[in-house]
């Protein structure tokens, strides 16, 4: 007789043991501030007994405040950030850096705002997830000599520590995989002031060039509201001046949702007549019908690395910045045709 193998606990069933949310247990169990120390307690004790596997290190002198762009339309989260987070939190758990999460739009990002923030938690270093920080910011960072990474984002200048996809690389391979299933002339729809996406412009406007018959055409988005839905009518507009293009790289899965839906609605077969890349892998390309092809983003090893990064600049704050770009991976989908790759 086989013995059953024993249950994994899950910090759903800490949470119901203590008596508190699961929110409450994650925090703990990342070290984050802000949290009592007798329910602090009292959840890695009921963790500890249930067996799950902690792997809290004792907490540095230095914690750090999280500031994440909130998303433009929602004010919430977006579902990009929420990986980043993950991998914010398991990497301050093993560096045993405590910090605290806040979200900001990213216009009230101004020095006297972070500072409030940063002292309000005690924070030493500060992460900015999402946002690229304004000359003020900039000026008042350099001067205070706060460690900071900047998480999917980019200092032209290198000033600060910084992590992020490979923006340019990864559209230049979305594109080239559009390139060598046949298509030459292909649309770009994107639209965001952001460092990171003018990189995915490069990239695609690089892969065009790298051929002697390629056609692009960028098409800017104000990305105001819903970007499925703007992505939608900028599809059919741009396809009745032009119809002659047959498929789009989009610089977001949302984006390449929008257009899949235009092209179907306008009698177009995809991936035969049209074909589309969208990039990040969000939950969004698996619901797609089909799935759609995109590029994916491994966002909690950005949080990570840039947890990884923090620790470093803790320990020597002298040290030139770096950026760390990690490499994105083509997932096969049905929005492309004759490509031999494998999700």
């Amino acid at each position: 007789m086989i013995d059953p193998a024993p249950k994994r606990f899950r910090q759903a069933d800490i949470a119901e043991r203590a008596g508190v949310s699961v929110s409450t247990v994650s925090r703990v169990l990342a070290n984050e501030q802000g949290i009592s120390e007798s329910v602090r307690r009292q959840i890695l004790q009921v963790a500890t007994d249930l067996g799950y596997p902690l792997k809290i290190s004792p907490k540095t002198s230095h914690g750090a405040l999280a500031l994440i762009a909130s998303d433009g339309v929602t004010g919430g989260l977006s579902v990009f950030y929420e990986g980043i987070v993950e991998g914010l939190r398991s990497g301050a758990v093993e560096h045993g850096m405590p910090f605290e999460i806040r979200l900001v739009r990213e216009a009230k990002a101004t020095p006297q705002t972070v500072q409030g923030l940063m002292e309000s938690v005690g924070a030493q270093g500060l992460f900015l997830v999402g946002i690229d920080p304004a000359d003020a910011l900039c000026g008042w960072l350099e001067e205070s000599r706060i460690p900071v990474v900047l998480v999917n984002g980019t200092d032209p200048q290198l000033r600060f520590d910084g992590v992020s996809p490979s923006n340019f690389f990864g559209a230049y391979a979305a594109t080239r995989r559009l390139l060598y299933a046949g298509h030459h002339r292909i649309l770009h729809l994107t639209g965001s002031h952001r460092h990171t996406i003018r990189e995915r412009v490069r990239g695609f406007e690089a892969a065009l060039a790298s051929v002697k018959d390629g056609e692009a055409r960028i098409v800017q988005l104000a990305l105001q509201a819903n970007a499925s839905i703007e992505a939608h009518g900028a599809t059919i507009a741009t396809l009745a001046e032009a119809p002659g293009f047959t498929a789009a790289f989009c610089m977001n899965d949302f984006i390449a949702v929008g257009v899949l839906e235009a092209v179907t609605e306008i009698g177009l077969r995809v991936p035969e007549d049209f074909a589309i890349v969208g990039f990040d892998d969000l939950p969004c390309a698996q619901m797609a019908n089909p799935r759609l092809a995109t590029m994916r983003v491994d966002r909690v090893a950005l949080g990570r690395e840039a947890v990884s990064l923090m620790t470093s600049r803790f320990h020597d704050r002298d040290a030139p910045a770096r950026h760390v770009c990690h490499a994105v991976v083509p997932v096969a989908g049905g929005t492309i045709a004759n490509e031999g790759l494998h999700a």
